[in-house]
């Protein structure tokens, strides 16, 4: 509800939020204003506004001309068009409502667009969290193997400094794993270890190399 009345020009709410340890930045000072402000209210209240903002953004959405998803504006990862932004916050929102599916053990929401915009995201991040995350060293290669309807092979492998997609068929080290577990590490939800030990997970060749990369791997946007 927040970001999306943000983008509609909403003042952020002046609530006092001081003394939150989970509040570790700018954006989650902000975020943290929005749930503030709503704590007191009925959980019916709260779905309803959402029901009613996000109607409203799609409406916005849906009458902007094509073009102006190619203007450059602000994200949570910089200046991009504003068609970026928005996988961006599809991902985000559907990570939520996985979040949520969790928490009230009622699954659902898998094999859709959300999904695998959020898989994409996670790709995209693949180059710095095998190069300078886990540190790979030269020549070394890291394939993960995605169990699911939305999986496949995906890697990548340090030439010469950088860490290039993998064209190879072997690697110093794969890791298969289902992708709830690949797009809920990208995310924060889960530890590395977790990760590690989760149903399906196999850590083949360099353990080391692959456990640092699921470390590595927490990086979200």
């Amino acid at each position: 509800i927040g970001i999306e009345l943000s983008i509609e020009g909403t003042p952020v709410p002046d609530v006092e939020i001081d003394g939150l340890a989970h509040v570790k930045n700018a954006i989650g000072e902000t975020n943290e204003r929005w749930v503030e402000s709503r704590r007191g209210h009925p959980g019916s209240a709260v779905r309803a506004e959402f029901a009613e903002v996000t109607q409203r953004r799609i409406t916005t959405l849906r009458s902007q001309p094509e073009s102006a998803f190619d203007e450059i504006g602000w994200s949570p990862v910089g200046q991009v068009p504003m068609r970026t932004f928005m996988e961006i916050r599809v991902m985000d929102s559907w990570l939520h409502e996985q979040d949520i599916r969790h928490a009230l053990g009622r699954p659902g929401g898998i094999g859709g667009v959300g999904e695998q915009i959020t898989i994409e995201r996670a790709d995209l991040a693949l180059g710095v969290v095998v190069g300078k995350g886990a540190r790979a060293p030269e020549g070394a290669s890291v394939a993960i193997e995605l169990l699911g309807p939305l999986g496949g092979r995906r890697g990548r492998e340090v030439r010469e400094g950088r860490a290039v997609p993998l064209e190879a068929s072997g690697a110093t080290v794969t890791i298969t794993m289902a992708t709830e577990v690949y797009v809920r590490r990208f995310g924060g939800r889960i530890s590395a270890a977790d990760a590690a030990g989760a149903e399906g997970t196999k850590i083949e060749g360099d353990g080391d190399l692959g456990r640092a990369v699921l470390e590595a791997l927490g990086v979200m946007i």
